[in-house]
C-alpha cells in the first residue's frame, strides 16, 4: 500500500472449544490478523462462571506473554487487534469491551467496522470520525432487559453502518455481520472439532482450521454446546468493501471464495491494458502492490524487478498519525536496489494513493537511484471521498485526489506520468459483483451522515458503468 497508509478498522477472532487453550489459540489468530491493526491487542476468555480480560498497546506478541495467556483459561475466547478509526489511540479503547445486560448477563464484544447510528440515534460526521462507536454498541446491548442472545436479536436490526462482531458469554460465542457485509468475517472448524470465527481465512490457516463458510451479510451466528446455528436479523444487501480487495486483506486470504492475490494480479493486468507505459522494467511498492505489479509486467511484456526493498520490522505507515511521521516512515521503511533501476525507464505500481506522502518519497528514491524515468501506475481508482464504514479516510480534505485531476496528482508526486485503474476495471478484477466503492465514487450502499446531518443513500450497482 501507499506508505502513507490508510488505517483499517481492526481484526477480530472468536473461538469455542471445551478442551483447548482458547486464549493461546486466539492470540495465534490475532497474530495472523496483525496487518489489520497494530496499535493494540486484547483477548477475553470465559469459563462457565467468569469472563477474564487482558490486553495492551502494541503488537500481539508484545502484549501477551506466557504468564498472561496461562492465566486465561476457559472454553470461549474473543480477541481483537485495533487501528483507531474511531475513538483515538488510548488504552481505554482497547477491545474486546465488557458489558452486562439489565438481566445480569455479562458479555465481551470485539468489533471491526464503524457505526453510523443505532435506533433513532444518528451519529454526526464528527462522531463517526472520532467517537468510540463500539462502546455505543455495548451500551445499547447492556440497556436491554434480555440475556445476551435476546439483546443481540433486538439491537442488531437497529444498527447502521459497518460491523463484523464477535461476542462471548460464559455459555456461547456469537458472530454477526452487517447487511452489506462491508468487512469480512468467516467461520471455520479446528481439526479436533472446535469452532473459530475470524476476520480473514489466513487466521484459519494459521490454526490449521478448515473454512466452513463466510458469515452472511445480515446474519447472527450462535455457537454453543448444542452446535452452530445461523439466523438472519436483516435482509442481506451485499456491498463488501472493494478496498479490502485492493489493500487491506492479506493476499493469501480468500474473500467470497476468491484468493486476494488473484484479484490483485487481475487489477495489474487490467491496469496494463488501460494505462500502458513505454518503459524498461516494472517494480512494486512492497508489499501489497506486488501481485498487481506482476500482473502489469506480465500483460505488458516487461520484466518485473524487485527494486524496492521493505524493512519488515517497521509497521504500516498509513497507520502513522502525522504527515511528517508518514514521510519519515517511508524513508525508514523502503530502500532501493540501484542496479535494478539505474538508467532505466521504470514503471512503479502501487495499490492506491491516498494522501500522496508515500509515492512522492518513492519517486524521489527511484530518481536518486538513477532511474531515467519514473511512471507511476495505481491498481485502483483515485480515492476522492471519505469512508464512513471503517477506513481511516475521514474527510475529503486529506485525500490528494479529492480536488485534483489525475494530471495534477502526477505533478504532485513527481512522476513522468501517472495513471489509475478505472472503477470498472477495479470492480471487475475484484469479482464483478456488488461492492462498496464509496471512497472512489461518492456513491455509498448505505445511509451516510453529511455535514448537515442529512443522510443519503445511493446503492452501488453490481456492475459499474
Amino acid at each position: 500500500m501507499p506508505l502513507d497508509e490508510v488505517g483499517e478498522a481492526c481484526g477480530v477472532a472468536g473461538l469455542w472449544h471445551r478442551d483447548a487453550d482458547v486464549a493461546r489459540l486466539c492470540s495465534y489468530a490475532l497474530v495472523a490478523l496483525q496487518h489489520r491493526g497494530q496499535e493494540s491487542a486484547g483477548v477475553v476468555t470465559g469459563d462457565r462462571r467468569t469472563l477474564r480480560q487482558a490486553g495492551g498497546m502494541g503488537l500481539v506478541q508484545q502484549v501477551f506473554d506466557e504468564a498472561k495467556l496461562a492465566a486465561m483459561r476457559g472454553h470461549v475466547a474473543v480477541g481483537h487487534v485495533r487501528y483507531a478509526t474511531a475513538g483515538g489511540s488510548t488504552e481505554a479503547n482497547i477491545q474486546p469491551l465488557l458489558g452486562i445486560t439489565r438481566l445480569g448477563s455479562a458479555f465481551a464484544l470485539a468489533h471491526n467496522g464503524n457505526l453510523t447510528g443505532i435506533g433513532d440515534r444518528e451519529r454526526s460526521p464528527d462522531a463517526v470520525a472520532g467517537g468510540a462507536d463500539t462502546q455505543e454498541l455495548v451500551d445499547a446491548l447492556a440497556d436491554r432487559t434480555d440475556d445476551v442472545a435476546g439483546a443481540l436479536r433486538a439491537v442488531l436490526p437497529q444498527v447502521r453502518g459497518a460491523f463484523s462482531i464477535v461476542v462471548a458469554t460464559t455459555g456461547a460465542l456469537y458472530a454477526a455481520r452487517d447487511p452489506q457485509g462491508f468487512r469480512p468475517l468467516c467461520l471455520g472448524r479446528l481439526p479436533d472439532g472446535g469452532l473459530v470465527v475470524v476476520s480473514e481465512t489466513v487466521a484459519l490457516d494459521t490454526l490449521g482450521a478448515t473454512l466452513l463458510r463466510e458469515v452472511a451479510p445480515g446474519e447472527l451466528v450462535t455457537i454453543d454446546d448444542r452446535g452452530t446455528r445461523g439466523e438472519l436479523f436483516a435482509d442481506a444487501r451485499p456491498a463488501p468493501c472493494v478496498f479490502e480487495r485492493v489493500y487491506f486483506a492479506r493476499q493469501d486470504s480468500l474473500l467470497d471464495g476468491v484468493r486476494v492475490q488473484g484479484m490483485r494480479h487481475a487489477m495489474g493486468v487490467l491496469l496494463a491494458r488501460e494505462a500502458p507505459a513505454v518503459a524498461d522494467v516494472v517494480t512494486a511498492v512492497p508489499d501489497t502492490a506486488r501481485p498487481a505489479a506482476m500482473g502489469y509486467a506480465q500483460e505488458s511484456g516487461l520484466p518485473y524487478v524487485e527494486a524496492l526493498v521493505r524493512n519488515q520490522y517497521l509497521g504500516r505507515t498509513f497507520i502513522k498519525p502525522s504527515d511528517f511521521e508518514r514521510s519519515l516512515g517511508v524513508r525508514m521503511k523502503i530502500n532501493v536496489v540501484p542496479e535494478a533501476v539505474a538508467g532505466k525507464r521504470v514503471v512503479v505500481v502501487d495499490d492506491s494513493i491516498v494522501r500522496s506522502t508515500s509515492m512522492r518519497e518513492v519517486v524521489q528514491l527511484l530518481r536518486r537511484a538513477g532511474a531515467a524515468e519514473v511512471h507511476v501506475r495505481v491498481s485502483s481508482a483515485p480515492v476522492r471521498w471519505p469512508c464512513f464504514f471503517g477506513v481511516n479516510m475521514r474527510s475529503r480534505a486529506e485525500l490528494v485526489a479529492s480536488d485534483r485531476t489525475v494530471a495534477e496528482v502526477g505533478v504532485l508526486v513527481g512522476g513522468d506520468s501517472l495513471n489509475y485503474l478505472s472503477v470498472r476495471g477495479m470492480v471487475e478484477a475484484a469479482g464483478g459483483g456488488p461492492a462498496c466503492t464509496g471512497c472512489f465514487t461518492g456513491v455509498y450502499p448505505a445511509a451516510v451522515p453529511t455535514a448537515g446531518h442529512v443522510h443519503l443513500e445511493r446503492t452501488v450497482p453490481a456492475q459499474i458503468g
